[in-house]
């Protein structure tokens, strides 16, 4: 049985093409939504290009029918464009406000249509419990098989084996082993007493071995051929064997990850997730600079952060846009300046990151002019990345030329952009999508190292 799905406005802000995404069902948009989709058409942001695709498409199948009686998707579907024919008859539903009036336009099709099941699909949490209370189904829009954020692809693993084979793996260079034989390894990080269920492993997957007798440990990185092989191979980690990237070494496993991802010249994508002072910028930074500087793979470390939201016009902050720029990108200075040494007197005597700036090593990117660039030959930091929808994250990597290396780092608990959450924003995409390719690498990172007090505030607050 098909079912109507009634949109809302958010969704297709999110995503123009959510109008595809229900197969063979009906899908519905209140002429409310089209209103709201309009005052944006004008914007240079990512809202204002995909309210104008959303247009564009409804344009389009206008022409093959009568959006007011439904017209057939590609898909099987139907696509319709409906309207509230009464005032709302509920007394908390105010007709001048335009979420109730697309609640309105859902409970009339529930009335009219009793035999097909009726879906609110929105992204806004209270609308959708206002639709609950009304007696309407409500669902929000996920476009990816994260049902939480608890389930996200960590990057790494641990499980206990036999001391022989740690030995083996350090005088061998390699350790062949049965995938099946840990397929219940506990993921790393996760509580003691956490179940283990069986699960995959990918390639690029970063291991914590542990002695059954749990007096020796050793950390290698997984390659298997293809997800579903029975056998995989586990290295040590090689990059970081001099300890030192750039002044700084790591103090815990996951930098230790971290580093070797970003080190490692055939990972083109590497993902850090954490929370606050975990240290992601800090040891990417420090990669970058080190392959730019002292390694030269690279020609430029470019650092870039949303400028929240991604394509809101820098203008109305005053100064060149070098100027402008610096309040979002202080973090990023920050973090160079601590790596360079630069002491109070430095700064007094003007040093600082522009001398890197200056001599073409490093370069800060506005995200908002990404768009038609091509990227070669880079090594390419987004800070922030969580606040990036997916297609944003997709308009980024889809530049990155050849011999480029781009580093997306975030917290997808800490999102300040509105139309995004903790599951659907362009971080956890990338991390989803892009597990178990060949060129990619996933690091959680668990413990804070910026200080006890900041680490207590991450945990307590």
């Amino acid at each position: 049985m098909s079912k109507n799905f009634v949109v809302d406005t958010n969704v297709l802000l999110h995503d123009p093409l959510a109008i595809f995404r229900f197969k063979e069902n009906n899908v519905i948009i209140p002429i409310y939504v089209i209103e709201e989709i309009d005052t944006f058409k004008r914007e240079l942001s990512e809202l204002g290009r995909n309210a104008r695709e959303v247009g564009r498409i409804l344009d389009q199948y206008r022409q093959r029918g009568s959006l007011s009686t439904g017209v057939a998707l590609d898909n099987g579907g139907t696509l319709r464009v409906s309207y509230a024919t009464k005032k709302p008859a509920n007394q908390f539903l105010h007709s001048d406000k335009k979420d109730n009036l697309i609640l309105c336009v859902a409970l009339e099709i529930q009335e009219s249509e009793p035999d097909v099941p009726c879906i609110l699909i929105s992204k806004d949490t209270n609308l959708r419990v206002r639709a609950d209370a009304l007696g309407l189904s409500a669902e929000n829009f996920e476009e990816e098989d994260i049902s939480s954020i608890s389930e996200l692809y960590p990057g790494a693993s641990e499980f206990a084996v036999p001391e022989q084979l740690i030995n083996d793996l350090h005088e061998h260079g390699e350790l062949t082993i049965n995938l099946k034989d840990y397929a219940t390894g506990r993921i790393y990080g996760a509580d003691s007493n956490s179940p283990s269920p069986a699960r995959g492993f990918y390639d690029n997957e970063y291991v914590l071995l542990r002695s059954q007798s749990d007096n020796q440990t050793s950390l290698g990185r997984m390659h298997i051929g293809a997800v579903g092989d029975e056998t995989g191979i586990i290295r040590p980690l090689t990059k970081v064997r001099d300890g030192n990237v750039w002044g700084i070494r790591p103090r815990n496993k996951e930098q230790y990850f971290a580093l070797d991802a970003l080190l490692d010249d055939s990972i083109s994508l590497v993902t850090l997730i954490g929370k606050a002072g975990t240290g992601k910028t800090l040891v990417a930074i420090a990669a970058g600079l080190r392959k730019v500087t002292e390694e030269q793979t690279y020609h430029k470390l470019v650092v870039s952060r949303p400028i929240f939201p991604m394509g809101r016009d820098i203008g109305y902050l005053p100064g060149s846009v070098e100027e402008k720029l610096d309040p979002w990108m202080r973090p990023i200075f920050d973090n160079v300046e601590y790596l360079m040494g630069i002491s109070r007197a430095d700064k007094r005597a003007g040093r600082g990151a522009d001398e890197l700036k200056a001599m073409g090593i490093l370069e800060i990117e506005p995200l908002t002019y990404i768009r038609g660039r091509s990227l070669p030959n880079l090594f390419m930091i987004v800070d922030e990345a969580q606040n990036l929808t997916p297609h944003e994250v997709k308009t980024i990597l889809t530049r990155v030329g050849e011999g480029t290396k781009i580093v997306l780092t975030g917290d997808p608990y800490q999102i300040d952009n509105p139309y995004v959450d903790s599951e659907s924003n362009g971080l956890t995409y990338v991390v989803n999508r892009f597990k178990g390719q060949s060129i990619a690498a996933t690091v959680s990172l668990f413990k804070g190292e910026r200080s006890d007090l900041a680490e207590r505030a991450a945990n307590l607050l």
